[in-house]
């Protein structure tokens, strides 16, 4: 479809171009002679000989190759031919004897570099290097769009390559986490298992798409700290609180539970105590996202754990741009995550 819009373009501005050089000439001639010479049409015949050559031939299987001193001497040779054979064709039998049927005089003789073949020769010139100006504007558009089309293919297999790295990242802690309640010998290892099929559920089967809507990304969300909570012998200082309206919107899945994991990861210190507080709000089509946890038993190794957080920030720069802001603070008690997302551009209209 888009090749078929170029070519549309393309072939509007050659109309516009060959109208323009067809009018001017015969405009002039008209305005000057109070009539057109009959050569005046086959010259304008012609000369799309001259910037399609140029154009379709001696551009892109010569001058493009990289061949420059052959495309000087070629062009040479083609204007020299190209000049001799038009000249000759006015002047034969043929185009003598119109103009004499015109009452016009035959065409003056003259040595070959009077103006009478200078000016000729000037302007068919001026007609092959705009042709060769247009070969050489077309293949720029050309590399140029495939240039942006293999971009964006490298990105998102980039982008794909980092979300299947983070899947594995989140499987692996979720079966330590059901892997601890199992050994414990805990009843709520059978609902840790149906929480964590959920949560491949939506991982497998919804967050494939590009954007997901936000109010299922936060039942996502919901689930997996239901699922952590099972593990937790202190469950009441695990707090997550959502305020505003999350219908209606869409965002890229999966890009907040990295911030998630590694609190629960990390948010448990050497008596037991855990201390994780999570806020999202939405105003105004504004995501707000807020994680604090405190600076637990495990010390952070961010060579090897921070696999998912530098992978997110990667995300968020590729999918948000400038559309987003994440600042990350950590002291020696208290490790702080604050996110904020424009979700403008991703509403989901209610015909759909």
């Amino acid at each position: 479809m888009f090749t078929k819009q170029i070519s549309y373009k393309e072939l509007i501005v050659h109309i516009i171009v060959w109208l323009c050089i067809s009018i001017f000439p015969l405009l002039t001639a008209y305005i000057d002679l109070g009539e057109i010479p009959s050569e005046m049409y086959l010259k304008q015949l012609m000369r799309p000989i001259l910037f399609y050559v140029n154009y379709s031939i001696f551009v892109p299987y010569i001058l493009l190759r990289r061949k420059l001193m052959i495309y000087i001497f070629v062009s040479i040779l083609f204007l020299l031919l190209y000049n001799y054979v038009s000249r000759e064709l006015m002047d034969t039998p043929i185009m003598n004897g119109i103009r004499n049927m015109n009452n016009r005089p035959e065409r003056p003789g003259g040595g070959p570099f009077g103006m009478r073949h200078a000016i000729p020769m000037v302007f068919s010139f001026s007609i092959f290097l705009l042709g060769g100006i247009f070969g050489l504007v077309v293949d720029f558009y050309k590399r140029d769009r495939e240039s942006k089309e293999l971009e964006n293919e490298q990105t998102e297999i980039k982008l794909q390559f980092l979300r299947n790295q983070l899947n594995p990242h989140f499987l692996f802690n979720s079966l330590n986490s059901i892997y601890s309640l199992v050994r414990s010998k805990s009843d709520s290892a059978p609902e840790a298992v149906i929480t964590l099929s959920e949560l491949m559920r939506y991982m497998l089967y919804e967050a494939k798409d590009e954007q997901v809507s936000l109010e299922k990304e936060m039942n996502y969300i919901q689930h997996y700290i239901a699922l952590q909570r099972l593990r937790l012998k202190n469950t009441e200082a695990v707090k997550l609180n959502i305020k505003g309206e999350t219908k209606n919107l869409k965002i890229y899945p999966l890009l907040l539970i990295s911030f998630i994991e590694n609190a629960f990861k990390y948010g448990t210190d050497f008596k037991g105590n855990t201390h994780i507080d999570i806020q999202i709000e939405v105003v105004d089509k504004k995501f707000s996202f807020y994680i604090e946890n405190i600076i637990g038993l495990y010390k952070r190794d961010d060579k090897n754990s921070g696999v998912g957080l530098e992978n997110i920030k990667s995300q968020f720069n590729y999918l948000y741009k400038n559309n987003y802001e994440l600042t990350i603070d950590e002291d020696k008690s208290y490790y702080r995550v604050h996110l904020t997302l424009n979700l403008n551009d991703n509403e989901v209209h209610n015909n759909r």
